[in-house]
């Protein structure tokens, strides 16, 4: 549990300071990823926030070795309280009634699988079938960068509303629950009865190569994402597409089996259910700037000694 809540509070400090340093950098293009690198490279504020996160790995990797993955997910998601409120401290961000809302929802839907819980009653499994790692992880990658590159063409259109970035969220938020599967199968090789052989067993698996992938393409499209989108927006679509897709989808790949007490079974799925339909109902754009107050447009009527000159 300590572990949880530190790498909630990493990861939170991690994604507001670099959205910070980003407000300060040159429109970033994922078209262009080596220049997009440079930029971010170059800020140290920027690597303040990654080494946050970076720390915020470690203690992911912690925590799946204690806890089953759908209660670490109901954990890590009620970051997003901390993200929202250091955005609107640090960054002067604002979010709208339905947001809030939107997120007072998925904290409850996450309340209620941290209530489904039961110590001792969960089993925690260390490894799953690579056929079946390789059959969810696959098709997500391609999925979460089609719909990137979607949103990319959609944002290029002409007289569009601007989107408020939950189209980015959903995509990198796949992308990021591929790598937390990953973080989950890298965990339990530390287990393993010598470094030589750990590591050994460690290469032999899908999940380094996993990594390699998702971290930069993760990297690269969430830093371009973030740069255009509000933080307290964006990171609690992609915590939630995260957290629900490692929750659901982990738990069928390391055959973690669900509550056998109905109550108990009863608020894991419909704490699941309540986060995708709030994710589902959330808005894609952001609403219009209200129009100022300005004098009427319309010429005044000409007076009469101009009417007869």
């Amino acid at each position: 549990m300590a572990s949880a809540l530190l790498a909630n509070t990493l990861y939170s400090l991690g994604f507001v300071l670099e959205k910070r340093a980003l407000g300060k950098l040159p429109s970033l293009s994922t078209r262009r990823p080596l220049t997009l690198l440079r930029h971010v490279i170059g800020s140290p504020l920027w690597l303040g926030g990654s080494l946050a996160l970076l720390a915020g790995f470690g203690a992911q990797l912690a925590v799946y070795r204690t806890l089953p993955i759908a209660a670490a997910q109901g954990i890590f998601v009620s970051g997003l309280v901390l993200l929202v409120l250091l955005s609107s401290v640090l960054l002067g961000e604002q979010t709208s009634g339905r947001e809030r809302y939107a997120l007072a929802a998925i904290l409850a839907a996450l309340l209620m699988v941290v209530l489904s819980l039961k110590e001792g009653a969960d089993t925690v499994s260390r490894h799953a079938p690579l056929s079946l790692v390789l059959l969810v992880c696959v098709p997500s990658l391609a999925l979460g960068v089609w719909l990137y590159a979607a949103a990319e063409r959609r944002a290029k259109r002409q007289h569009r509303m601007p989107s408020n970035g939950a189209e980015y969220g959903i995509a990198v938020g796949l992308l990021y629950g591929v790598s937390s599967l990953a973080i989950k199968g890298v965990s339990s090789y530390l287990t393993a009865s010598g470094l030589g052989g750990a590591i050994r067993d460690l290469l032999t698996s899908p999940y380094p190569y996993l990594l390699l992938f998702t971290f930069p393409f993760g990297l690269i499209m969430s830093q371009a994402a973030l740069q255009r989108s509000r933080a307290s927006l964006i990171v609690p679509v992609c915590t939630t597409v995260t957290c629900l897709f490692t929750a659901v989808l982990g738990t069928l790949a390391f055959g973690e089996a669900l509550p056998d007490d109905p109550v108990r079974l009863a608020l894991r799925l419909a704490g699941t259910v309540l986060a995708v339909s709030v994710l589902l109902a959330l808005p894609r754009h952001d609403e219009p700037p209200k129009p100022a107050d300005s004098a009427p447009s319309a010429q005044p009527p000409d007076s009469p000694k101009e009417l007869t000159s």
